[in-house]
C-alpha cells in the first residue's frame, strides 16, 4: 500500500491515532460513554461543510432553505445560495431533527482566506496531499479538500483562490474548499476587500498603524471595526482582515474578529459543528478546544463506534461535535462523531448500487454512501453522483470504519474517487483487524484469507497475539479475488509503512 492517511503527513502522532481511534473498542477509562446512535435534535447554529444541495446539507442534515428566498448572508461576494459550492464551510441558523431533515432560517458564508497562492509543496498522488501559502498562511489541502476551477495537480504560484476551512493547532489551515477565481466566476468575489487574510496578531506598532499577522504587515489606519474596536487590537488577538495588497502591504478596508464568531454563544441554544481539535481532552477538567469553543465531555456524551472515548481527541483530529451551548460559553457534547477519514480501500466495484440503501461493495468491502459523502473524479473538481459509480473504472474510498454488534463492518465513505484507469484484479485496503481465526482475518467487515501471504515486518504469529490481547491493529493489504473467496499477498502493520 503507498498511501498515507492526512494525519500522518500534518506532523500528527501516527502511533498515537493508529493504536488509539483505531485499535481502541470499548468504554473510555472511568466513564461510561455510549456509541452514538444517530443525530440529535436542536435549535440553534450548524456549522460545517456543505456536502449536498437540494435544500442544502450541512453535517448530515438535509436543511429545507425555501423560507430564504435563496439569499445567503455575508460580505464575501456569494449572495445567493445557488453560488455555493460543496466543500464550503457554512452556518446555518435554524432546527434539525433526529430523522436527518432541517428548517434552515438564516445561512451565512465566510471565507477563511482569499488572494494568490505559494505552492509550497505540489500535489502528491500517493499521499492525496498538498501545501500552499497565502498572504504568508500556510494551507494543507487533502484527499478531503474540495477543488473547484483547475484539477489540484495544475494549481500554479499565482492563481488566485479563496479557502474555506478550519486553523489547526499550530496556526496553519487545513482546506476545506479551494476555488479559483476566473473570468467566469468574477461576480462570487468581494472586488472592495480582494483579499482576506485571518490569524494571530504576532507584532503591533499603534504609532504608524500596522500589525503583522506572520510575515504579513496590515496598515489598519484607515479600516472600518466591527465587534472589535481599534484599542482591542493586541498581540495575540485573533482577527479576520479583508482589503486589497498595495506594494506588498495588506491595506485593511475592514477587521473583526476571526471565525470563531460562526459560533452563536446563546445558553438556551443547541450547536453542532464540525473542527480538528485544537487542544487534547484534559482529564482533570474534562474539556477540549476546538474551533475557539471549549467542549465538555460528560458520561453521558456519544461517541461514534470509531472513537472509544475522549482519550481519543488529539489535536487536529477532525471531528463533528453536537451539543449545548452552557451560560458560561462552554458547550456539553452530546455527541462527538469522527469525521477524518481512519480506512481506506482502492479497487473495483463488485457488486450492484443498492439505490434504497445507498450502499456497493467495492474490492469485496461494504461501503455505506450518507449525504456527507463527496464523490469525485480523480482531478477533484468534477463531482459525481452514486449512479456515476456504475463502472469498470478503479475507486478510492476514503472513510471511517464502522462495526455492528454482531462483528460485521463496513467503510462509511467520506470521500470516492473515480480513477480514470480501468480496474484490474488487484486491491488494497487500509484499516483495522476485528477478528482473526487461524488464516482467516477480518478487515473492515471483509473476510481475507492468508494462504501463502507475505508477511511483511511482522509474523503471523505475532499479529495474532496482538488480536488475542484485545488489540485491533491497523493493516494494510493487497489483496484478490480467487473465484470463491478474497486472498491475501502482502499484509503489513500501517505504521510500519515507508514509502
Amino acid at each position: 500500500m503507498k498511501r498515507n492517511l492526512f494525519y500522518r503527513s500534518i506532523g500528527l502522532t501516527a502511533s498515537t491515532l493508529a493504536l488509539g481511534i483505531l485499535s481502541a473498542c470499548g468504554g473510555g477509562a472511568g466513564t461510561s460513554l455510549d456509541v452514538a446512535d444517530g443525530g440529535i435534535r436542536g435549535t440553534g447554529s450548524s456549522v460545517g461543510p456543505v456536502s449536498g444541495f437540494g435544500s442544502v446539507f450541512v453535517n448530515g442534515v438535509k436543511f429545507d432553505t425555501d423560507s430564504l428566498g435563496g439569499s445567503v448572508g455575508g460580505d464575501d461576494g456569494l449572495a445567493a445560495e445557488s453560488r455555493l459550492q460543496t466543500g464550503m464551510v457554512l452556518e446555518v441558523q435554524g432546527e434539525w431533527f433526529t430523522d436527518g431533515t432541517g428548517e434552515a432560517s438564516g445561512l451565512t458564508y465566510d471565507d477563511t482566506l482569499r488572494g494568490e497562492i505559494l505552492i509550497i509543496q505540489p500535489w502528491d498522488i500517493i499521499t492525496k496531499t498538498a501545501v500552499i501559502e497565502i498572504l504568508g498562511r500556510t494551507v494543507h489541502i487533502d484527499g478531503q479538500t474540495v477543488i473547484k476551477g483547475k484539477a489540484v495537480v495544475n494549481l500554479a504560484n499565482g492563481d488566485f483562490v479563496r479557502i474555506s476551512g478550519w486553523r489547526l493547532p499550530n496556526g496553519e489551515f487545513r482546506a476545506s474548499f479551494l476555488g479559483l477565481r476566473s473570468s467566469s466566476n468574477l461576480d462570487d468575489f468581494d472586488d472592495f476587500n480582494e483579499v482576506e487574510l485571518e490569524g494571530d496578531i504576532s507584532s503591533i506598532n499603534t504609532s504608524d498603524e500596522t500589525f503583522n499577522i506572520g510575515s504579513q504587515l496590515i496598515f489598519y489606519g484607515g479600516a472600518e471595526f466591527t465587534d472589535l474596536a481599534r484599542e482591542d487590537l493586541a498581540v495575540g488577538v485573533s482577527v479576520e482582515v479583508e482589503g486589497n495588497l498595495v506594494g506588498g502591504v495588506l491595506q485593511a478596508n475592514e477587521i473583526e474578529r476571526d471565525d470563531f464568531r460562526r459560533y452563536t454563544l446563546d445558553d438556551e441554544g443547541d450547536i453542532e459543528f464540525v473542527g480538528p481539535v485544537a487542544s487534547a481532552y484534559n482529564s482533570s477538567n474534562e474539556i477540549f478546544t476546538i474551533n475557539g469553543l471549549t467542549v465538555r465531555v460528560t458520561p453521558e456524551t456519544e461517541f461514534d463506534d470509531a472513537l472509544s472515548g475522549p482519550e481519543q481527541l488529539v489535536p487536529g483530529l477532525l471531528v463533528q461535535v453536537e451539543g449545548d451551548f452552557e451560560s458560561d460559553g462552554t458547550i456539553t457534547a452530546e455527541e462527538i462523531e469522527l469525521r477524518e477519514a481512519d480506512s481506506e480501500v482502492e479497487a473495483a466495484r463488485t457488486s450492484e448500487i443498492d439505490y434504497s440503501s445507498s450502499q456497493l461493495r467495492i474490492g469485496g468491502v461494504l461501503v455505506q454512501v450518507s449525504s456527507l459523502t463527496i464523490i469525485t473524479d480523480d482531478d477533484d473538481e468534477t463531482r459525481l453522483a452514486l449512479r456515476d459509480l456504475q463502472t469498470s473504472l478503479e475507486l478510492t474510498v476514503d472513510g471511517v470504519d464502522r462495526f455492528n454488534s454482531d462483528g460485521s463492518g463496513y467503510l462509511e465513505a467520506l470521500v470516492i474517487e473515480r480513477g480514470d484507469d480501468a480496474a484490474d484484479g488487484e486491491y488494497e485496503l487500509t484499516g483495522r483487524i476485528t477478528e482473526m481465526v487461524d488464516d482467516r482475518i477480518r478487515v473492515l467487515g471483509l473476510d481475507l484469507y492468508a494462504v501463502d501471504a507475505d508477511f511483511d515486518g511482522i509474523q503471523q504469529s505475532e499479529l495474532q497475539a496482538l488480536v488475542d490481547a484485545g488489540q485491533q491493529p491497523v493493516v494494510e493489504v493487497e489483496y484478490r479475488f480467487n473465484g470463491a473467496r478474497y486472498e491475501i499477498e502482502e499484509i503489513e502493520l500501517e505504521e510500519d509503512d515507508n514509502d
